[in-house]
């Protein structure tokens, strides 16, 4: 039997004639993962970095989005070789690792997707779900066409090593994070602040002119917009957790009466 793998986000990124939309997911359930897949977006982010997910729930939203059209991509918490080796493995084909300002960097993190000799990978594919259990003819030798590896930029120092990061062979994306990068700029919590704004910018013009994709998180429509307009070519426009947050927010709103809600509590 002959299993074939969906196309990558580096396969959809080079397709596409728009920016690619995307959701994050940070909540953990692969109900709330199928619900979001189906919602029409391009792309969804499941977070192992801010969200409380472990290998097993990644596994299951991986397989709770498996049968729509949107692609997922997994952020790893860190650009940990041990943590990569499991998320592939579980079948992951798209990855994101936050945390990168240089070269050295992001070519650490392509050597821990790829096997030897190009990398560093260990060698499980008959015992996985990346290779369907060796369902996937020749995923050994083709594992590197499997596999699309983006990193985020979100220090001041990244930003500065822009170019040289999306240089790197094997990086196929660059994602730009405002709110690290607010916080590395002495500006926590002010992702629209000017110096925040032009820091992004500035990064977007040295991957572009690397030819790298090149993507940002930005939940406020207008901010989105604009990132849009200076080229980038993925985007993150809202999270499952905010938008819960808000929609419940508003029903409250609409239909309790001021003060009906009783005190909050935090446990």
């Amino acid at each position: 039997m002959s299993f074939h793998l969906s196309p990558t986000f580096r396969d959809r990124l080079s397709a596409a004639s728009r920016p690619l939309v995307g959701g994050w997911v940070c909540s953990g359930s692969a109900l709330v993962a199928e619900i979001m897949a189906g919602s029409g977006l391009d792309w969804l982010l499941i977070d192992m970095e801010h969200g409380p997910n472990t290998l097993e729930t990644v596994r299951a939203q991986l397989q709770a989005v498996g049968g729509s059209p949107v692609t997922p991509v997994v952020r790893v918490p860190i650009g940990d070789p041990v943590t990569i080796k499991q998320v592939l493995d579980l079948g992951a084909q798209n990855i994101l690792v936050p945390m990168v300002s240089s070269a050295d960097e992001a070519r650490a993190v392509v050597a821990a997707t790829r096997y030897p000799p190009r990398g560093g990978r260990g060698v499980g594919s008959a015992l996985a779900r990346s290779a369907r259990w060796n369902r996937v003819e020749d995923y050994l030798q083709n594992a590197d066409a499997y596999v699309s590896v983006c990193v985020q930029i979100e220090t001041s120092a990244g930003v500065e090593a822009a170019a040289e990061i999306a240089a790197v062979d094997g990086i196929d994306g660059v994602f730009v994070g405002p709110s690290d990068l607010a916080a590395s700029l002495g500006v926590l919590g002010e992702q629209t602040h000017p110096d925040v704004v032009d820091a992004v910018r500035r990064a977007f013009g040295a991957v572009q002119a690397a030819g790298t994709p090149v993507g940002v998180n930005a939940f406020d429509p207008q901010v989105a917009q604009s990132y849009v307009d200076a080229g980038a070519t993925f985007v993150l426009v809202g999270a499952d957790v905010a938008l819960l947050a808000r929609g419940s927010e508003a029903l409250a709103a609409r239909w309790v009466p001021a003060g009906g809600g009783g005190d909050r509590v935090s446990y």
